[in-house]
This record gives structure tokens, C-alpha cells and sequence, in this order.
């Protein structure tokens, strides 16, 4: 009994033993364990919080601290900068541009990448014009500047803006070819009002008439222009020449044909009595030209129509039009953007909820408006915040694309901060004010980015 007792005594203590040192162990290994975990987490982490300090926390604060104090650095002016940003005309209008970029160029970009998402879904080529879309993206800003820079050259023969739409332009109003023509010393003819010149006295039937001009190069004179030819007399009929009166090298006489002189072919000539047009001609490839009994005793009139300035397009860069100019080279980058993300989202949407709609009598525009575009609200969402982030800081493309003469009319905040801080007068005072606005935009748009992200998360 005795020796069953005691093994039994030694094996419960013994079991007690065993059991109650590994609880002690794990008791005093447990802090141990978290305290090691926690020190790896912030190895790992500590790089990336010494590169986030020294790139982002670190210029921040020192921004806002340089904010108060002027130029020099050495006198505190509290807000003395951030008055001066809502005083200054340029600052002023830097602000109007950042607004109207907010507004425009991420609803516009965001806008085409629904659109083109939308159409290209059907389409079996829809695959390459995506990539055509997207394929500025893999260009930068600077590139981006430097082309259209180029596209919204003021010369029609170098700018492809300009050259598409003075093409259009004269397809419907045909320019003239004799812009700079005016009559020439003791000439004729003299001018009637509006740009239009007409003879000094009657015409007559049987006498031929000169109509002598100068002023047009010879290189601007039309394709296939000939010799002038003196007029021959007719009976009952006007006849006269209209030519250059003007002799390459020298020489010739005034007012009158001289064999190297060039005619104005296709000039029209129109015969006036009593402000009414009695008859109209054309002169030939020669420069002559005839008109019937209609014309005797009128006078003859060079309508202003010869001399119309040729229509030399646009000027995409002038004041009123560069801010609208450079959305237009952003949105051409960023628009394939817009498209891919939007695709990736349509890509998700269920199409027997499409179908469904159409089978129940819903055409494409109400699928499209009551179907599509809620159910794309998140993507559309991302993208347009994304974009406004972006325009935010847009300096590069206007900086490139607006001429000097207009970077104060195409002006944006970053373009302004970067000109303040760091231009011929510059003041980091003022530009650190200007840099401290900027994060003061951004922050709400960062804010709703940041809830928008956490309400999807819990979902």
C-alpha cells in the first residue's frame, strides 16, 4: 500500500512537474516572441520611413516653415506671402487657369475613356484602336510639349492644326490670290471703301481699258500665270488687261504692258452704274478680259474680294486660346488612361443585367445611361480623382507649349511656384506660400480618395 502510494505520490508530482514548466516557458516566451516580431516589422519598415522623412515629411514641414519668412530667409512676415499670393494679378491667374484645368481636363479625359471604352467593347478592330489611344501614354510630358508645340504652330505649312483647319476654311471660302495688290503711282484706278478700287472715269465700248497693280511678289503670283497681253480694241464691247505693272530687274514703263510683265489671271472685274452691278467678268490667263455694251459709260470695280488676306488659321497659342490648347495636348495623353481603367471595369459588369435590359424593350442609350454608368460610378470615380490629383501639379506641358509672350496668360499654380522660387526674381518665401497652397487643394481630394478606398474595403 505503502510503496503503491508513494509511486503514486511520485508520478503525480512528477506529472505536475512536466506540466507546469513548459506553461512557464511559454508564459515568459511570449513577450519575448512579440517583442521580436514588433523589432523585425520595424526593420523592415525603418528604411522606408527614413526615405518617406527625408522625401516628403521633412520638405513639407520645412515648406510651411519657409512660408513665413521672406525672401532672404531671415525676417519673419507670418502671412504676409499668403496675402501677396490673392494680390498679385500673375498668382491670380494662375489660380482662375488651375481652377478651369480642374474642371475641364479630368471630366473631359474621363469622359472620352467612357466613350471609347463603351464603343470599342463591339468592334473587332477595338483591340488596336486601344492601343492607339494609349500609345501617348508611353510618351512624356516634355515629348508631349514639344509636338504640340508644333501641331499648334501659327503656320499653316508647319502647324497641323492650323493646316487642317485652313483647309476646311478655304474648301468653303477660297482665299484670294492677290492679297497685297494696290494700285501703283498715277494709276487709274484708286480706292472705293472696303478694300475694293475702281476707275476713276467712265469706261467706253471700243476703248480698251489698263488696269495696272503692284504690290505682289513674284513667287505669290498662282500656279501657271503668264505674260500680260495689251488689250485689243472691240467694237461695242469694254476690253481691257489687268497685269502686274511692275518689270523684274528694272526697266518697263508705267501704266502700261510691258512684255515681261506678269498678268492677273482670274481677277474679277465688275462693271458698276449707279451702285448697281451691271455685269461681272473674269480676266484670262493672259489678263485680258471683256465685257458687253452692258458696261459702257459704268465704272469698273476690283471687288475686295481679289485682295482678301489669305485665311492663315488660328492662333491656338494667342491669350484666349492656349489654356483650352494645352487641356487639348493633356486629354490627348491621358485620355487612354481614362479608357483603360474604364474597360477593366466594364470588363466586370454583368452582361445578363445588359441583356435583361435590352430583352425588356431598353435601348442602348437608356442600358448605357440608367445601367452602364452606375454600375461603372466606382472606376469613374477613381479615374476622375486620379486625374485631379494629376492636373494639380501640371507644369511641364505648359511650360513647353505656351511661348513666352503667353506663359503669364496660360499660367497654373506649379508653373507659378517654379517661377517664383526659381526664377530671375525669385522669392522662396513666396513660392513655399504657393507650395503650401497647393498641398492645402490636394488634401481634400487626398481625404475623399482615402474614405473612398476604406467604404469599398468593407464592402
Amino acid at each position: 500500500m505503502s510503496g503503491l502510494r508513494k509511486s503514486g505520490t511520485t508520478s503525480t508530482t512528477g506529472t505536475s512537474g512536466a506540466t507546469g514548466t513548459p506553461g512557464a516557458s511559454a508564459a515568459t516566451a511570449g513577450p519575448r516572441g512579440r517583442w521580436r516580431g514588433r523589432a523585425v516589422a520595424a526593420a523592415f519598415l525603418l528604411p522606408a520611413l527614413v526615405l518617406l522623412g527625408a522625401l516628403v515629411v521633412h520638405p513639407i514641414g520645412y515648406s510651411l516653415y519657409r512660408s513665413f519668412f521672406d525672401r532672404s530667409g531671415e525676417t519673419f512676415v507670418g502671412v504676409d506671402n499668403f496675402r501677396e499670393i490673392f494680390a498679385d494679378d500673375t498668382i491670380r491667374t494662375a489660380l482662375r487657369n488651375t481652377a478651369v484645368w480642374v474642371v475641364l481636363a479630368p471630366t473631359t479625359a474621363t469622359v472620352l475613356g467612357l466613350v471609347f471604352a463603351v464603343l470599342t467593347e463591339r468592334v473587332r478592330w477595338g483591340t488596336a484602336f486601344k492601343l492607339v489611344v494609349f500609345m501617348p501614354m508611353a510618351i512624356s510630358m516634355l515629348a508631349a510639349g514639344i509636338i504640340f508645340r508644333l501641331v499648334y504652330e501659327a503656320d499653316p505649312d508647319r502647324g497641323v492644326a492650323n493646316a487642317v483647319w485652313v483647309g476646311v476654311h478655304d474648301t468653303f471660302a477660297e482665299s484670294s490670290a492677290f492679297p497685297k495688290a494696290r494700285p501703283g503711282r498715277d494709276s487709274p484706278l484708286v480706292p472705293a471703301g472696303g478694300g475694293a478700287y475702281v476707275t476713276k472715269e467712265p469706261v467706253r465700248a471700243g476703248v480698251p481699258v489698263l488696269l495696272p497693280l503692284v504690290g505682289v511678289a513674284p513667287d505669290a503670283l498662282p500656279d501657271g500665270t503668264r505674260p500680260a497681253v495689251a488689250p485689243a480694241a472691240e467694237p461695242g464691247k469694254v476690253t481691257g488687261t489687268t497685269w502686274q505693272d511692275f518689270t523684274r530687274g528694272g526697266g518697263g514703263r508705267t501704266n502700261a504692258v510691258d512684255p515681261a510683265e506678269s498678268a492677273y489671271a482670274g481677277m474679277r472685274i465688275e462693271a458698276v452704274r449707279d451702285g448697281k452691278v451691271v455685269e461681272r467678268t473674269t480676266a484670262r490667263a493672259d489678263g485680258t478680259f471683256t465685257l458687253s455694251a452692258k458696261a459702257d459709260g459704268a465704272v469698273l470695280r476690283l471687288p475686295a474680294e481679289n485682295f482678301r488676306e489669305p485665311y492663315a488659321g488660328v492662333d491656338w497659342l494667342g491669350p484666349v486660346l492656349v489654356t483650352p490648347a494645352v487641356i487639348g495636348a493633356y486629354v490627348w495623353m491621358w485620355a487612354g488612361f481614362s479608357m483603360v481603367l474604364i474597360g477593366a471595369g466594364l470588363a466586370a459588369v454583368p452582361r445578363e443585367l445588359l441583356e435583361a435590359a435590352r430583352v425588356d424593350g431598353a435601348g442602348e442609350w437608356q442600358v448605357f445611361r440608367r445601367i452602364t454608368v452606375p454600375l461603372l460610378a466606382p472606376v469613374l470615380a477613381v479615374v476622375l480623382v486620379t486625374l485631379v490629383i494629376n492636373v494639380m501639379k501640371i507644369f511641364d506641358l505648359v511650360f513647353v507649349i505656351a511661348p513666352g509672350s503667353v506663359q503669364d496668360d496660360a499660367n497654373v499654380l506649379a508653373l507659378q511656384l517654379y517661377r517664383t522660387s526659381f526664377g530671375t526674381d525669385a522669392d522662396q518665401g513666396l513660392g513655399s506660400a504657393i507650395a503650401v497652397l497647393l498641398l492645402v487643394l490636394v488634401v481634400p481630394v487626398m481625404l475623399y480618395n482615402i474614405r473612398r478606398i476604406r467604404r469599398e474595403g468593407r464592402r
